[in-house]
């Protein structure tokens, strides 16, 4: 029996647990040296322990049929452990024991160090680093089409910023992800920008931001008081504990809120913005907020006089978010509206828990069934297009 059954599932938000070695196996041809390693070794049950003992102790695990098989362990294994994290052609395995019609496929270790990249000097390292990802995204999800690739498009170079979008778009990329931290010399609004929207509305590809992809959450200093250091949420210091978490909409927030008042998504109307791992909750207050900013400065603003609708309605039209599992999902699309929220299991991390579908099914109890099936499914259809199945298979 699958994990998830009864109805359709698509599920917004999982990952590839990337290798060290991950962006140089993919590199373009002459960048393999520059590429760099990645940290992987600062998460999980073998924490604290280099690439080549994870490998040594987890890839024997995955080569044994009865351990990816054991479905009791699906949603409790985490991290490397899990079945189909890091090896390509178990993913298909996990996929059926969970039961969803699909789900997007984001990074664990790269967006930082693609975002970092993007907003130092070298720009021909930035967009060879995003050629890397991009690649080994493609890798890893062509073994089946329930596997939604999301690839890395940075917009520090307009002009390269548009070629890769089409690059992504033509290697069957389902989403093309950008840093939530703005551009280092200008708007993610920038009307030089305009090629990236337009193609990605062409062909129903939607513009993601992921947890990541804000650079630094907040200053350091916050965590400078005179306490003893708080073990992060893996029991560790390495990843973010509750200070860092008030932190973590602030970025796509902002730059949503950019794209829909300079009037992005008016010019792309079929264009879909999604805002994964970031939580929720802020949501409700954010359209109100909005619609307090197109209140408060259309008569002096040409650019909020031209949008076709407040902005909590382009929200509604135009913008998907995923709740974390242990926020009140049932309040949040009862104040902002039942098109907004997506369905995610973040497997295999930990974060995601060991039972999500409890924990949403929990806070939905109150809910329509046309808000349950927008929220498992519905919505994540309107996010990707045509491209998803719409029922469960006869």
């Amino acid at each position: 029996m699958t994990y998830a059954s009864g109805r359709l599932y698509h599920d917004a938000d999982s990952h590839l647990m990337e290798p060290h070695d991950w962006l140089k196996t993919h590199a373009p041809n002459g960048w393999r040296d520059r590429m760099p390693t990645l940290g992987i070794s600062a998460i999980g049950e073998q924490a604290g322990q280099e690439p080549t003992d994870w490998a040594a102790i987890t890839c024997p695990l995955h080569s044994d049929p009865d351990y990816r098989a054991d479905e009791t362990q699906l949603m409790l294994r985490k991290n490397y452990d899990a079945v189909g994290s890091f090896e390509r052609d178990h993913r298909s395995q996990a996929l059926d024991m969970l039961g969803f019609a699909s789900q997007f496929v984001f990074n664990t270790w790269s967006s930082s160090l693609l975002q970092s990249a993007e907003h130092a000097d070298d720009l021909d390292l930035a967009y060879a680093m995003a050629e890397a990802h991009n690649r080994g995204m493609a890798h890893f999800c062509d073994v089946d089409e329930r596997l939604l690739a999301v690839h890395y498009v940075a917009l520090a170079d307009p002009q390269r910023a548009a070629q890769q979008a089409g690059e992504a778009i033509a290697a069957g990329a389902k989403g093309l992800m950008i840093a939530s931290a703005c551009p280092r010399n200008h708007s993610p609004s920038h009307v030089a920008l305009d090629r990236v929207w337009a193609q990605a509305e062409e062909a129903g590809v939607p513009i993601l931001m992921h947890v990541g992809g804000g650079g630094e959450l907040l200053s350091p200093s916050y965590f400078v008081n005179g306490l003893p250091a708080v073990p992060d949420f893996h029991g560790g210091a390495e990843n973010f504990r509750s200070i860092d978490y008030m932190a973590i909409p602030t970025n796509p927030m902002q730059t949503a809120a950019t794209l829909i008042l300079d009037g992005v998504l008016d010019r792309f109307p079929q264009l879909r913005l999604g805002i994964i791992e970031q939580g929720a909750s802020w949501l409700p207050g954010w359209m109100r907020y909005l619609d307090s900013a197109f209140g408060a400065f259309r008569k002096n603003e040409e650019r909020l006089q031209r949008l076709s609708a407040p902005p909590s309605e382009i929200v509604r039209r135009q913008v998907r978010v995923t709740p974390y599992p242990h926020e009140d999902t049932g309040w949040i699309i009862k104040n902002s509206g039942p098109e907004i929220c997506l369905f995610s299991s973040d497997y295999p991390h930990v974060e995601g828990g060991r039972n999500p579908l409890k924990r949403f099914g929990e806070s939905l109890a109150g809910c329509t069934d046309e808000e349950l099936d927008g929220f498992y499914a519905g919505n994540m259809i309107d996010l990707c297009g045509a491209s998803l199945p719409t029922s469960l298979p006869v």
